[in-house]
């Protein structure tokens, strides 16, 4: 997409957006700007999900578009500043030196980074510690396994991403010592037939457990999973159950609507200060979710550890 087609876009966004406002008149305005598809059942379409919450429940104006390179994102965030928006929302790690940039043009905007890592300015990150429900994710498949192998497929090895990766094993091998595991990176965030020979490729060297930090190329995670007896995946971002409902044991989740509407009310009363606003499983926002479907697949003891673990996190946490 280039730059004048991201601006098109962002146009039409904004001309739905007038319409909204003369339906509820508000000076206030929100944009998303996301990396991929709102059609990933998972990171993106949460994001959007948020970005439609605090339209329903602040009645304001909202506009959405998608920036996939570097440039593209960046020069969305620079469109939406300039047209008026006061809250951007950049929705993930690749989004702060991007905002950091545009934000010096733009003091009167709010630029909310999702996994971003610093405050600058009018910068600030939404952190969210996945990796404490992809631990405990680990901890399930850690003591289910057959194979004593398992697999994470990740999208980029970002930050974020890379850490869910090593808490999924850290946490397996807290319950199986001897567990082994593979993790492949696509370098890619919506090839779902990508996604789906990496899964294949970790099955066929015996990974029986998989989970993934890989968006819409995750959607071919799961149908591997559905295609092979016997291997089980586990959702991240969203609770995901629905896209395999006999093969996934429980999701990583982020309750990424809650946290946006939490920040957009901040924003539009006048209270909001930029900080690191960092959200794990004590908060709510991040969750594992099983799947009570298959409940009879994990054994009531690994089931109490793994509760008993959560609580532990929780109070590290603390309030």
């Amino acid at each position: 997409m280039t730059g004048r087609r991201v601006r098109a876009w962002l146009l039409v966004g904004a001309l739905l957006g007038g319409c909204t406002a003369r339906e509820a008149p508000a000076p206030f305005r929100v944009a998303l700007v996301t990396p991929g598809s709102i059609a990933d059942a998972a990171w993106n379409s949460g994001a959007f999900t948020g970005l439609n919450w605090i339209h329903d429940s602040l009645g304001v104006p909202v506009s959405h578009v998608e920036a996939r390179t570097p440039a593209e994102q960046e020069e969305a965030l620079r469109t939406y500043a300039e047209q008026g928006y006061n809250l951007v929302f950049g929705h993930g790690f690749e989004f702060q030196g991007p905002a950091e940039r545009v934000s010096t043009e733009y003091p009167g905007a709010v630029f909310i980074i999702t996994s971003g890592e610093r405050v600058q300015g009018n910068v600030a990150p939404l952190i969210f510690r996945l990796h404490e429900a992809s631990y405990l994710a680990g901890m399930v498949a850690g003591g289910v396994t057959k194979s004593g192998m398992i697999g994470f497929v990740g999208g980029v090895e970002l930050p974020p991403v890379r850490e869910a990766s090593e808490a999924w094993v850290a946490g397996a091998r807290a319950v199986n010592p001897q567990v082994r595991s593979r993790t492949t990176y696509l370098n890619n965030w919506d090839d779902a037939a990508l996604g789906r020979e990496a899964a294949r490729a970790l099955i066929r060297v015996g990974a029986d457990m998989l989970h993934h930090n890989a968006d819409a190329a995750a959607i071919g995670v799961f149908q591997a999973a559905r295609e092979t007896q016997g291997v089980y995946v586990f959702g991240a971002n969203a609770d995901q159950a629905a896209l395999a409902p006999a093969q996934v044991l429980g999701s990583a989740v982020i309750d990424l609507p809650r946290a946006f509407l939490l920040v957009a009310r901040e924003v539009q009363g006048g209270t909001f200060v930029p900080r690191v606003e960092s959200f794990g499983l004590a908060s709510g926002v991040v969750q594992y979710v099983p799947n009570h479907a298959l409940d009879s697949l994990v054994p009531a003891a690994l089931a109490a550890r793994v509760r008993a673990a959560e609580d532990s996190i929780r109070q590290q946490d603390g309030p």
